[in-house]
């Protein structure tokens, strides 16, 4: 069941190393900015608990995964400094997630649009449904996926990020996610995923710390620019979000 919070829910239970956040909205799991907040400073937090080794991120109810970040906050910007702010909430909860010193595995299960696919690229292990199809719209309103651009193509490639981003209409499977190397899994129920979820994060807690540890520098490294990257990122997007093209596909899509 979703939460009917306005500005969004976010929890998180510790047992036997396994740390699992869960996240909701009302609105298919989107993100306002103060559940951006508050995600980040939570693995801020967790990177440094010693009681857990691993991190599951999953999202609330049976729908969407994550459809990305609000869009009520987006047709509000009204300055550079606020569409800066906006588009940096993401790049803050990327950089989190990049740096945080324990594995991340991503729950997904059902679709996921925008910066939910930018969640799941900075995941560093992925299991899904066969329902979590996936889509970058945002050249169809005048932006673009800049922000979470260096997280996907991380994953899946130059080819698989631009066939994401330019074909903006158009559902990939989840299916096509794992063959480019965003999903390491995909299932046919929620109880298979949770079941394959289970057992990974049980394996993993059981490591060695240590080696869990270096394990993921290993994985990131080569990114440490991102800290200053995806904030020049967030402020095109800042800029661009202010455009005449951007607030005329806005109000349309609002109708």
């Amino acid at each position: 069941m979703n939460t009917t919070r306005k500005n969004g829910s976010l929890s998180t239970n510790i047992a036997q190393k396994i740390a699992t956040v869960e996240f909701g909205h009302p609105a298919s799991n989107s993100f306002p900015s103060e559940l951006l907040d508050r995600l980040t400073k939570e693995l801020h937090a967790l990177s440094k608990n010693e009681a857990v080794a691993v991190i599951v991120l999953k999202s609330e109810g049976e729908g969407a995964f994550c459809a990305g970040a609000s869009f009520e906050e987006l047709i509000a910007v009204r300055n550079l400094e606020e569409g800066a702010r906006f588009f940096a909430g993401f790049a803050n909860v990327i950089n989190a997630m990049r740096t945080c010193t324990k594995l991340i595995i991503g729950r997904v299960h059902g679709k996921a649009v925008g910066g939910g696919i930018g969640l799941a690229a900075a995941c560093d292990y992925v299991l899904a449904t066969e329902k979590a199809a996936i889509k970058l719209s945002e050249l169809t309103i005048g932006i673009g996926p800049f922000v979470i651009a260096p997280a996907v193509e991380r994953k899946m490639g130059l080819s698989g990020f631009s066939e994401l981003a330019l074909n903006a209409t158009a559902w990939k499977s989840a299916y096509w996610a794992k063959e480019k190397g965003l999903f390491a899994g995909v299932f046919e129920s929620v109880t298979e995923l949770d079941t394959e979820v289970a057992l990974l994060s049980e394996k993993l807690a059981s490591y060695h710390p240590g080696a869990l540890i270096e394990m993921k520098k290993i994985l990131w490294k080569g990114t440490a620019h991102w800290e200053t990257l995806l904030d020049e990122r967030a402020a095109i997007s800042g800029q661009l979000v202010l455009s005449m093209f951007t607030k005329n596909a806005l109000a349309k899509f609002k109708k």
